[in-house]
Protein backbone atom coordinates (compact mmCIF):
# COMPACT_ATOMS: atom_id res chain seq x y z
CA UNK A 1 0.00 0.00 0.00
CA UNK A 2 1.20 3.83 -0.58
CA UNK A 3 1.16 5.85 2.17
CA UNK A 4 1.71 8.98 2.91
CA UNK A 5 1.45 12.89 4.86
CA UNK A 6 0.30 15.99 3.06
CA UNK A 7 1.74 18.41 5.40
CA UNK A 8 2.03 22.39 5.12
CA UNK A 9 4.83 25.21 6.82
CA UNK A 10 1.56 26.59 8.01
CA UNK A 11 -2.42 27.27 8.03
CA UNK A 12 -3.82 28.28 4.52
CA UNK A 13 -1.06 27.30 2.30
CA UNK A 14 -3.00 24.81 0.55
CA UNK A 15 -2.42 21.38 2.10
CA UNK A 16 -6.49 20.50 1.16
CA UNK A 17 -6.41 21.49 -2.46
CA UNK A 18 -2.53 19.69 -2.85
CA UNK A 19 -4.17 16.70 -0.86
CA UNK A 20 -7.14 16.11 -2.59
CA UNK A 21 -5.09 16.73 -6.30
CA UNK A 22 -3.11 13.80 -4.87
CA UNK A 23 -5.80 11.73 -3.98
CA UNK A 24 -8.35 12.44 -7.40
CA UNK A 25 -4.64 11.94 -9.37
CA UNK A 26 -4.51 8.22 -8.01
CA UNK A 27 -8.13 6.98 -8.14
CA UNK A 28 -7.79 8.35 -12.15
CA UNK A 29 -5.06 5.68 -12.35
CA UNK A 30 -7.72 3.41 -10.62
CA UNK A 31 -6.07 3.25 -7.10
CA UNK A 32 -8.56 2.85 -4.16
CA UNK A 33 -7.91 6.00 -1.62
CA UNK A 34 -8.03 6.19 1.79
CA UNK A 35 -8.01 9.90 3.14
CA UNK A 36 -7.94 10.77 7.18
CA UNK A 37 -7.17 14.81 8.28
CA UNK A 38 -5.04 14.84 11.19
CA UNK A 39 -7.36 16.58 14.25
CA UNK A 40 -10.58 17.47 14.93
CA UNK A 41 -11.72 18.76 11.55
CA UNK A 42 -14.96 17.73 9.92
CA UNK A 43 -14.47 20.13 6.57
CA UNK A 44 -11.72 18.60 5.41
CA UNK A 45 -12.30 15.49 5.35
CA UNK A 46 -15.81 15.85 3.93
CA UNK A 47 -13.86 16.71 0.85
CA UNK A 48 -11.94 13.69 1.73
CA UNK A 49 -14.75 11.76 1.47
CA UNK A 50 -16.55 13.19 -1.95
CA UNK A 51 -13.36 12.80 -3.84
CA UNK A 52 -12.28 9.26 -2.47
CA UNK A 53 -15.65 7.74 -2.50
CA UNK A 54 -14.61 6.51 0.74
CA UNK A 55 -15.44 8.22 4.51
CA UNK A 56 -12.48 10.15 5.60
CA UNK A 57 -11.47 9.39 9.59
CA UNK A 58 -9.72 12.02 12.04
CA UNK A 59 -6.79 10.94 13.83
CA UNK A 60 -5.67 12.91 16.56
CA UNK A 61 -3.11 12.25 19.10
CA UNK A 62 -4.44 14.88 22.06
CA UNK A 63 -7.66 13.03 21.92
CA UNK A 64 -7.02 9.57 21.24
CA UNK A 65 -4.32 7.19 22.89
CA UNK A 66 -1.87 5.84 20.34
CA UNK A 67 -3.47 2.09 19.53
CA UNK A 68 -6.46 4.23 18.81
CA UNK A 69 -5.14 6.22 16.01
CA UNK A 70 -3.36 3.09 14.75
CA UNK A 71 -6.21 1.10 15.19
CA UNK A 72 -8.18 3.87 12.97
CA UNK A 73 -5.28 3.86 10.73
CA UNK A 74 -4.94 0.01 9.89
CA UNK A 75 -8.36 -1.00 9.91
CA UNK A 76 -9.64 2.05 7.34
CA UNK A 77 -6.77 1.45 4.68
CA UNK A 78 -7.09 -2.23 5.37
CA UNK A 79 -8.51 -3.10 1.51
CA UNK A 80 -6.97 0.09 0.24
CA UNK A 81 -4.50 0.63 -2.47
CA UNK A 82 -3.02 4.17 -1.22
CA UNK A 83 -3.41 6.04 2.37
CA UNK A 84 -3.20 9.53 2.45
CA UNK A 85 -3.44 11.52 5.34
CA UNK A 86 -3.86 15.89 5.17
CA UNK A 87 -2.12 17.24 8.03
CA UNK A 88 -3.61 20.10 10.60
CA UNK A 89 -1.69 23.79 11.08
CA UNK A 90 1.68 23.30 10.28
CA UNK A 91 3.29 20.21 10.30
CA UNK A 92 4.92 20.69 13.88
CA UNK A 93 2.13 22.64 15.39
CA UNK A 94 0.91 21.17 18.25
CA UNK A 95 -1.59 21.96 21.67
CA UNK A 96 1.55 23.64 22.84
CA UNK A 97 4.02 25.71 21.89
CA UNK A 98 6.46 23.38 24.17
CA UNK A 99 6.23 20.36 22.52
CA UNK A 100 5.27 17.77 19.54
CA UNK A 101 1.86 16.65 20.89
CA UNK A 102 -1.71 17.01 19.13
CA UNK A 103 0.91 17.73 15.31
CA UNK A 104 1.14 16.16 12.80
CA UNK A 105 4.69 15.35 12.43
CA UNK A 106 3.63 13.46 16.02
CA UNK A 107 1.30 11.82 13.96
CA UNK A 108 4.02 10.91 11.06
CA UNK A 109 6.03 9.48 13.41
CA UNK A 110 3.45 7.18 15.17
CA UNK A 111 2.13 5.89 11.58
CA UNK A 112 5.37 5.72 10.10
CA UNK A 113 4.59 8.12 7.19
CA UNK A 114 6.73 10.01 4.99
CA UNK A 115 5.48 13.65 4.51
CA UNK A 116 4.88 15.39 0.89
CA UNK A 117 5.36 19.23 2.69
CA UNK A 118 3.54 22.04 0.73
CA UNK A 119 4.67 25.88 0.90
CA UNK A 120 2.76 28.51 -0.42
CA UNK A 121 5.40 30.33 -2.74
CA UNK A 122 3.22 33.07 -3.96
CA UNK A 123 5.35 35.65 -2.93
CA UNK A 124 8.64 34.16 -2.17
CA UNK A 125 11.81 33.95 -4.10
CA UNK A 126 15.37 31.74 -3.06
CA UNK A 127 14.25 32.57 1.12
CA UNK A 128 11.48 29.65 0.49
CA UNK A 129 15.09 27.12 0.46
CA UNK A 130 15.86 28.66 3.53
CA UNK A 131 11.94 27.19 5.20
CA UNK A 132 12.68 23.87 3.42
CA UNK A 133 15.46 23.23 5.11
CA UNK A 134 14.42 24.72 8.32
CA UNK A 135 11.36 22.19 8.09
CA UNK A 136 13.35 18.73 7.42
CA UNK A 137 16.20 19.93 9.97
CA UNK A 138 13.98 20.69 12.81
CA UNK A 139 13.03 17.12 13.62
CA UNK A 140 15.56 14.37 12.31
CA UNK A 141 12.66 11.71 12.83
CA UNK A 142 10.52 13.27 10.41
CA UNK A 143 10.88 11.67 6.73
CA UNK A 144 9.89 13.81 3.87
CA UNK A 145 8.61 12.09 0.96
CA UNK A 146 8.80 15.18 -1.41
CA UNK A 147 7.72 19.35 -1.85
CA UNK A 148 4.80 20.75 -3.26
CA UNK A 149 4.95 24.56 -4.28
CA UNK A 150 1.38 26.01 -4.05
CA UNK A 151 0.67 29.06 -5.55
CA UNK A 152 3.37 29.75 -8.21
CA UNK A 153 2.82 33.16 -10.30
CA UNK A 154 4.01 31.32 -13.59
CA UNK A 155 6.80 28.81 -15.05
CA UNK A 156 9.84 31.17 -14.63
CA UNK A 157 9.07 31.44 -11.29
CA UNK A 158 9.14 27.83 -10.72
CA UNK A 159 11.72 27.57 -12.11
CA UNK A 160 13.66 30.13 -9.84
CA UNK A 161 12.18 28.11 -6.80
CA UNK A 162 13.07 24.88 -8.06
CA UNK A 163 16.79 26.16 -8.44
CA UNK A 164 16.92 27.17 -4.80
CA UNK A 165 15.09 24.14 -3.10
CA UNK A 166 17.57 21.82 -5.11
CA UNK A 167 20.66 23.10 -3.89
CA UNK A 168 19.47 22.52 -0.49
CA UNK A 169 17.70 19.31 -0.51
CA UNK A 170 17.89 15.86 -2.39
CA UNK A 171 13.78 15.25 -1.28
CA UNK A 172 11.85 15.37 -4.90
CA UNK A 173 10.44 18.11 -5.94
CA UNK A 174 6.92 17.00 -6.95
CA UNK A 175 5.82 20.01 -8.89
CA UNK A 176 3.47 23.03 -8.28
CA UNK A 177 -0.35 24.60 -8.35
CA UNK A 178 -1.03 28.00 -9.96
CA UNK A 179 -3.27 30.27 -8.53
CA UNK A 180 -6.49 28.57 -9.69
CA UNK A 181 -9.98 29.78 -8.66
CA UNK A 182 -11.20 26.39 -10.12
CA UNK A 183 -9.26 24.89 -7.29
CA UNK A 184 -10.53 27.13 -4.55
CA UNK A 185 -12.45 25.91 -1.64
CA UNK A 186 -15.22 28.91 -0.09
CA UNK A 187 -14.75 29.34 3.03
CA UNK A 188 -16.37 30.84 6.77
CA UNK A 189 -16.73 31.21 9.98
CA UNK A 190 -15.83 27.11 10.84
CA UNK A 191 -13.82 26.94 7.99
CA UNK A 192 -14.15 25.67 4.58
CA UNK A 193 -18.15 25.32 2.54
CA UNK A 194 -19.23 21.68 3.24
CA UNK A 195 -18.63 19.41 0.41
CA UNK A 196 -22.35 19.49 0.19
CA UNK A 197 -22.49 23.25 -0.40
CA UNK A 198 -19.83 22.89 -4.11
CA UNK A 199 -20.48 20.91 -7.13
CA UNK A 200 -20.84 17.51 -7.91
CA UNK A 201 -18.78 15.04 -6.31
CA UNK A 202 -18.21 13.90 -9.90
CA UNK A 203 -16.95 17.15 -11.42
CA UNK A 204 -14.47 18.18 -8.14
CA UNK A 205 -13.10 14.80 -8.86
CA UNK A 206 -12.56 15.64 -12.81
CA UNK A 207 -11.42 19.04 -11.54
CA UNK A 208 -8.49 17.70 -9.05
CA UNK A 209 -7.39 14.58 -10.72
CA UNK A 210 -6.56 17.36 -14.46
CA UNK A 211 -4.58 19.14 -11.38
CA UNK A 212 -3.10 16.56 -10.36
CA UNK A 213 -2.22 15.44 -13.88
CA UNK A 214 -1.09 18.40 -15.01
CA UNK A 215 0.71 20.02 -12.19
CA UNK A 216 2.57 17.23 -10.18
CA UNK A 217 4.91 14.17 -10.26
CA UNK A 218 3.22 11.11 -8.91
CA UNK A 219 6.01 8.77 -9.56
CA UNK A 220 8.10 9.39 -6.47
CA UNK A 221 5.22 8.64 -4.36
CA UNK A 222 4.06 5.39 -6.60
CA UNK A 223 7.20 3.66 -4.69
CA UNK A 224 6.26 4.45 -0.90
CA UNK A 225 5.09 0.95 0.27
CA UNK A 226 3.74 1.19 4.03
CA UNK A 227 3.21 -2.77 5.85
CA UNK A 228 0.43 -2.91 8.14
CA UNK A 229 2.57 -4.62 10.51
CA UNK A 230 1.16 -2.43 14.04
CA UNK A 231 -1.60 -4.26 14.36
CA UNK A 232 0.05 -7.63 14.71
CA UNK A 233 2.73 -6.07 16.92
CA UNK A 234 1.02 -3.54 18.96
CA UNK A 235 -2.37 -5.95 19.78
CA UNK A 236 -4.64 -2.86 17.81
CA UNK A 237 -8.03 -4.08 18.54
CA UNK A 238 -9.57 -5.16 14.74
CA UNK A 239 -13.01 -3.03 14.72
CA UNK A 240 -15.76 -5.52 13.95
CA UNK A 241 -19.38 -4.35 13.82
CA UNK A 242 -21.90 -6.05 16.08
CA UNK A 243 -25.28 -7.64 15.36
CA UNK A 244 -27.66 -4.88 15.20
CA UNK A 245 -29.90 -4.28 18.28
CA UNK A 246 -30.84 -1.17 18.42
CA UNK A 247 -31.87 2.03 15.81
CA UNK A 248 -30.18 5.34 16.32
CA UNK A 249 -31.16 7.66 13.92
CA UNK A 250 -28.69 10.19 13.14
CA UNK A 251 -29.54 13.77 11.86
CA UNK A 252 -27.53 14.20 8.62
CA UNK A 253 -27.92 16.77 5.89
CA UNK A 254 -26.44 20.11 4.78
CA UNK A 255 -27.90 21.58 8.18
CA UNK A 256 -25.95 18.55 10.04
CA UNK A 257 -22.48 17.05 8.69
CA UNK A 258 -19.83 17.24 11.81
CA UNK A 259 -19.57 13.80 12.67
CA UNK A 260 -16.53 11.57 13.59
CA UNK A 261 -16.76 8.25 11.14
CA UNK A 262 -15.46 6.53 13.76
CA UNK A 263 -17.81 7.33 15.81
CA UNK A 264 -20.75 5.80 13.95
CA UNK A 265 -18.06 2.51 13.65
CA UNK A 266 -17.90 2.39 17.86
CA UNK A 267 -21.65 2.53 18.00
CA UNK A 268 -22.16 -0.10 15.22
CA UNK A 269 -19.71 -2.03 17.30
CA UNK A 270 -22.04 -2.16 20.40
CA UNK A 271 -24.81 -3.47 18.27
CA UNK A 272 -26.89 -0.27 16.62
CA UNK A 273 -27.62 0.27 13.40
CA UNK A 274 -27.09 3.80 11.62
CA UNK A 275 -30.39 5.16 10.38
CA UNK A 276 -29.91 8.48 8.67
CA UNK A 277 -32.38 11.58 8.67
CA UNK A 278 -32.97 14.97 7.80
CA UNK A 279 -33.95 17.77 9.82
CA UNK A 280 -33.84 19.88 6.87
CA UNK A 281 -35.92 18.03 4.31
CA UNK A 282 -37.89 14.75 6.14
CA UNK A 283 -41.35 15.51 7.76
CA UNK A 284 -40.98 12.80 10.26
CA UNK A 285 -38.26 10.91 12.09
CA UNK A 286 -37.79 7.55 10.47
CA UNK A 287 -39.99 4.27 12.45
CA UNK A 288 -38.69 2.06 15.03
CA UNK A 289 -36.15 4.07 16.20
CA UNK A 290 -34.44 3.65 19.77
CA UNK A 291 -32.07 6.55 20.16
CA UNK A 292 -31.69 9.97 18.64
CA UNK A 293 -28.15 11.65 17.72
CA UNK A 294 -27.92 15.18 16.70
CA UNK A 295 -24.74 16.07 15.60
CA UNK A 296 -22.84 19.42 14.78
CA UNK A 297 -22.49 21.49 11.51
CA UNK A 298 -24.18 24.86 10.01
CA UNK A 299 -27.79 25.02 11.39
CA UNK A 300 -27.32 28.62 11.31
CA UNK A 301 -27.67 28.82 7.32
CA UNK A 302 -30.57 26.80 7.43
CA UNK A 303 -32.27 28.50 10.12
CA UNK A 304 -35.16 29.48 8.33
CA UNK A 305 -36.18 26.11 6.33
CA UNK A 306 -35.48 24.44 10.07
CA UNK A 307 -37.56 26.52 11.59
CA UNK A 308 -40.77 25.94 8.87
CA UNK A 309 -40.94 22.42 9.39
CA UNK A 310 -43.22 22.14 12.12
CA UNK A 311 -43.57 18.29 11.63
CA UNK A 312 -40.39 17.24 12.62
CA UNK A 313 -40.23 19.22 15.81
CA UNK A 314 -43.03 17.65 16.62
CA UNK A 315 -41.95 14.28 15.91
CA UNK A 316 -38.51 15.02 18.21
CA UNK A 317 -40.72 16.43 20.85
CA UNK A 318 -42.88 13.07 20.22
CA UNK A 319 -39.62 10.85 20.60
CA UNK A 320 -38.07 12.48 23.48
CA UNK A 321 -41.85 11.67 25.60
CA UNK A 322 -41.25 7.80 25.33
CA UNK A 323 -38.16 8.48 27.48
CA UNK A 324 -35.70 7.17 24.14
CA UNK A 325 -32.31 8.68 24.69
CA UNK A 326 -31.31 11.80 22.54
CA UNK A 327 -27.49 12.99 22.56
CA UNK A 328 -26.77 16.42 20.82
CA UNK A 329 -23.72 18.18 19.92
CA UNK A 330 -23.00 21.70 19.10
CA UNK A 331 -25.71 22.53 15.95
CA UNK A 332 -27.88 19.55 17.17
CA UNK A 333 -28.27 21.09 20.53
CA UNK A 334 -29.01 24.74 19.06
CA UNK A 335 -31.76 22.74 16.92
CA UNK A 336 -33.33 21.26 20.03
CA UNK A 337 -33.52 24.53 21.46
CA UNK A 338 -36.28 27.05 21.83
CA UNK A 339 -34.25 29.80 19.33
CA UNK A 340 -31.87 30.29 17.55
CA UNK A 341 -31.13 34.05 16.67
CA UNK A 342 -28.73 35.18 14.43
CA UNK A 343 -25.85 37.68 13.63
CA UNK A 344 -28.64 39.55 11.66
CA UNK A 345 -30.99 39.28 14.78
CA UNK A 346 -33.61 37.68 13.52
CA UNK A 347 -35.52 34.97 15.28
CA UNK A 348 -35.93 31.30 14.59
CA UNK A 349 -37.92 28.80 16.12
CA UNK A 350 -35.92 25.45 16.35
CA UNK A 351 -37.65 22.39 17.84
CA UNK A 352 -38.19 23.44 21.31
CA UNK A 353 -37.36 20.26 23.05
CA UNK A 354 -34.25 22.40 25.68
CA UNK A 355 -35.80 25.16 27.16
CA UNK A 356 -32.82 27.32 25.85
CA UNK A 357 -32.23 30.08 23.53
CA UNK A 358 -29.10 30.97 21.75
CA UNK A 359 -27.64 33.70 19.58
CA UNK A 360 -24.46 33.66 17.08
CA UNK A 361 -21.68 35.53 17.86
CA UNK A 362 -19.42 37.27 15.15
CA UNK A 363 -16.03 34.95 16.01
CA UNK A 364 -15.53 31.68 18.07
CA UNK A 365 -16.30 31.41 21.46
CA UNK A 366 -13.91 28.71 23.54
CA UNK A 367 -12.19 27.25 20.70
CA UNK A 368 -10.24 24.21 21.31
CA UNK A 369 -9.72 21.47 22.68
CA UNK A 370 -11.12 20.10 26.25
CA UNK A 371 -11.04 18.43 29.05
CA UNK A 372 -14.04 16.83 30.12
CA UNK A 373 -14.88 14.61 33.12
CA UNK A 374 -18.33 13.47 34.30
CA UNK A 375 -19.90 14.89 37.29
CA UNK A 376 -23.09 12.56 37.07
CA UNK A 377 -24.43 9.98 35.94
CA UNK A 378 -25.70 10.57 31.79
CA UNK A 379 -26.36 9.00 28.51
CA UNK A 380 -22.33 8.48 27.86
CA UNK A 381 -21.61 7.35 31.25
CA UNK A 382 -20.69 6.63 34.71
CA UNK A 383 -19.79 9.97 37.28
CA UNK A 384 -16.12 9.77 37.15
CA UNK A 385 -16.05 9.21 33.42
CA UNK A 386 -13.04 11.08 31.54
CA UNK A 387 -12.48 12.12 27.94
CA UNK A 388 -11.15 14.20 25.28
CA UNK A 389 -12.85 16.43 22.81
CA UNK A 390 -13.39 20.09 21.12
CA UNK A 391 -14.91 23.18 21.19
CA UNK A 392 -15.32 24.98 17.73
CA UNK A 393 -18.77 27.23 17.47
CA UNK A 394 -19.74 30.73 16.81
CA UNK A 395 -22.63 31.14 18.79
CA UNK A 396 -23.71 31.20 22.88
CA UNK A 397 -26.93 30.16 24.75
CA UNK A 398 -28.27 33.37 25.35
CA UNK A 399 -31.44 32.17 27.27
CA UNK A 400 -33.72 29.88 29.04
CA UNK A 401 -34.25 27.75 32.02
CA UNK A 402 -30.95 26.33 34.14
CA UNK A 403 -30.73 22.57 33.50
CA UNK A 404 -28.88 20.32 35.36
CA UNK A 405 -24.98 19.53 34.36
CA UNK A 406 -23.50 16.20 33.72
CA UNK A 407 -19.47 17.64 32.64
CA UNK A 408 -16.59 19.64 34.16
CA UNK A 409 -14.94 21.02 31.13
CA UNK A 410 -11.56 22.38 31.13
CA UNK A 411 -10.37 24.35 27.94
CA UNK A 412 -6.85 23.84 26.79
CA UNK A 413 -6.54 27.06 25.22
CA UNK A 414 -7.79 29.42 28.42
CA UNK A 415 -7.23 27.16 31.22
CA UNK A 416 -10.79 27.89 31.94
CA UNK A 417 -12.97 25.61 33.70
CA UNK A 418 -16.81 25.44 33.22
CA UNK A 419 -20.16 23.27 33.97
CA UNK A 420 -21.52 21.89 31.09
CA UNK A 421 -23.25 18.82 29.29
CA UNK A 422 -26.79 19.72 29.86
CA UNK A 423 -29.75 16.64 30.62
CA UNK A 424 -33.08 17.55 30.43
CA UNK A 425 -35.14 14.34 31.36
CA UNK A 426 -33.16 11.76 28.62
CA UNK A 427 -31.46 14.23 26.35
CA UNK A 428 -27.75 14.95 26.96
CA UNK A 429 -26.57 18.43 25.04
CA UNK A 430 -23.25 19.70 25.13
CA UNK A 431 -21.19 22.04 22.61
CA UNK A 432 -18.50 19.66 22.97
CA UNK A 433 -17.96 17.30 20.03
CA UNK A 434 -16.33 13.92 21.43
CA UNK A 435 -14.77 11.15 19.66
CA UNK A 436 -16.02 7.82 20.75
CA UNK A 437 -12.26 5.92 20.36
CA UNK A 438 -11.04 8.40 23.16
CA UNK A 439 -12.95 6.39 25.27
CA UNK A 440 -15.16 2.60 24.95
CA UNK A 441 -17.67 3.54 27.61
CA UNK A 442 -19.11 6.26 25.42
CA UNK A 443 -20.86 4.18 22.47
CA UNK A 444 -20.97 1.54 24.83
CA UNK A 445 -23.40 3.45 26.93
CA UNK A 446 -25.43 5.31 24.54
CA UNK A 447 -25.49 1.61 22.76
CA UNK A 448 -27.38 0.47 26.71
CA UNK A 449 -29.51 3.55 26.98
CA UNK A 450 -31.46 2.58 23.56
CA UNK A 451 -31.90 -0.98 24.57
CA UNK A 452 -32.91 -0.04 28.23
CA UNK A 453 -35.68 1.82 26.73
CA UNK A 454 -36.67 -1.02 25.25
CA UNK A 455 -36.74 -3.22 27.93
CA UNK A 456 -34.01 -4.79 26.95
CA UNK A 457 -30.87 -5.46 29.16
CA UNK A 458 -27.40 -4.30 27.70
CA UNK A 459 -24.62 -6.87 27.09
CA UNK A 460 -21.52 -6.95 29.53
Amino acid sequence: MIAFMVAGTASGVGKTTVALALMAALRERGLCVQPFKCGPDFLDAGHHSAICARASRNLDTWMLDDSANRAIFTHASRDADAAIVEGMMGLYDGVSGGGEVGSAAQIAKLLDLPVVLVLDAGKSARSIAAVVKGFESFDPEVRFAGIVLNRVGSEGHYRMLEMAIRSVTSTPLLGHLPTDPTLGIPERHLGLHTTEETTSAENRLAVFAQAGRQWLDLKPLLGLSWKNAMQESDGVPECVAGQARVRIGVARDKAFSFYYEDNFDRLRENGAEIIPFSPLADAKLPLNLDGLHLGGGYPELHAEALSRNASMHAGIRAFAETGKPIYAECGGMIYLGNALTGLDKRSYTMAGLLPLEFEMTPRLVQFGYVDVEFIEDCLLGERGTKVRGHSFHCSRMCGGNAMPTAYRLKYSLSGQEQLEGYQYGNVLASYVHLHFRANPVLARSLVAAALQSKGVEAQA
